[in-house]
């Protein structure tokens, strides 16, 4: 039998053993390497949660601010009509951005962005409101404060009565009928390449806005420019190239289009184009026209 030689055998069992060694110290950098990832993985899940909950917190504060904006708006009251239709207006558009806030999730942070600077203008105009109903009421309790003391003074002159009469209706009637001018008739109507209406999305080129600006004798005479912002199906309002921007009560407000005509106390008929916007979706577009004295109205197009 042939003997087996020990130096080879004990190279043998050292090669094996250092074999060994080897697979354990592999197989612990493995290990080691599974821990760290399930480590990272853990941690990018945990932060992916976190900021998940941030953003419906977030949300949920928004939601509970236009909620109190709305409490804020219905608590609201005037004894002039023409308030108390944008008032109504306003409150319509504070009670359609709570339901977009809604049902907008909560990850969509350009939206919520949009709906933050949403309730900025609303809140300014809600101030603003404040402002002219304070400012209004003020101008009444001086007319009225006025109207007696001429009362009591036309006591000693029939002639002098009649005069502070006239004067008292004339203070009267301007603050009843107003200087702002108004408009009726508010209406968009969108176009084909063919210069035909039509209501199908994915076939206008364009928009066209009617209105009426109604005869005001108290009204300024001179240019009057009329501005008009359509808001897609989402709410973001529709510009092209020439970026047109006005002031209302303060605050500058971006448009879409607007046209410049002479009142001059009469009735004028107008009409504003919007062109150059890449493409149309299907859903409810709204337009809203503005001098920069007042809103003028609101009107709706539905494209299929």
């Amino acid at each position: 039998m042939e003997e087996i030689d020990p130096i080879l055998e004990r190279r043998a069992r050292e090669e094996k053993q250092s074999k060994e060694k080897s697979l354990q110290a592999i197989i612990f950098v493995l290990i080691a390497v599974v821990v760290v990832a399930l480590g990272v993985l853990a941690y990018i899940w945990i932060q992916k949660n976190a900021l998940v909950s941030d953003l419906e917190t977030d949300k949920q504060v928004l939601t509970e601010q236009m909620i109190s904006l709305q409490k804020d708006y219905d608590s609201l009251s005037s004894d002039y009509e023409t308030i108390n239709s944008q008032l109504d207006t306003s409150r319509a558009e504070v009670a359609e951005l709570i339901d977009r806030i809604k049902k907008t999730d909560a990850t969509n942070r350009r939206k919520m962005r949009q709906y933050e600077k949403e309730l900025g203008t609303l809140r300014s105009i809600m101030r603003n409101y404040i402002v002219q109903i304070d400012s209004l009421n003020t101008l009444n309790h001086k007319l009225t404060a006025d109207a007696a003391a001429a009362r009591r003074e036309a006591a000693a002159s029939k002639k002098a009565q009649k005069a502070l009469s006239e004067q008292v209706e004339n203070l009267s009637g301007q603050v009843a009928a107003g200087s702002v001018i108004k408009a009726r008739g508010l209406r968009m109507v969108a176009y084909n390449k063919s210069d035909k209406e039509t209501d199908r999305s994915s076939r206008v080129v364009r928009f066209l806005t009617y209105l009426s600006l109604v005869e005001n004798d108290l009204a300024p005479r001179g240019p009057v420019r009329v501005y008009i912002r359509v808001k897609d199906p989402d709410g973001v309002i529709l510009t092209n190239n020439e970026q047109v921007s006005f002031t209302l009560n303060g605050e500058t407000m971006i448009a879409s289009a607007s046209r410049e005509v002479d009142y001059q106390g009469k009735e004028v008929e107008m009409s504003i184009y919007l062109n150059d916007i890449p493409s149309f979706t299907k859903g409810i577009y709204t337009v809203e026209a503005y001098t920069e004295q007042a809103r003028l109205g609101v009107a709706e197009l539905m494209l299929r």
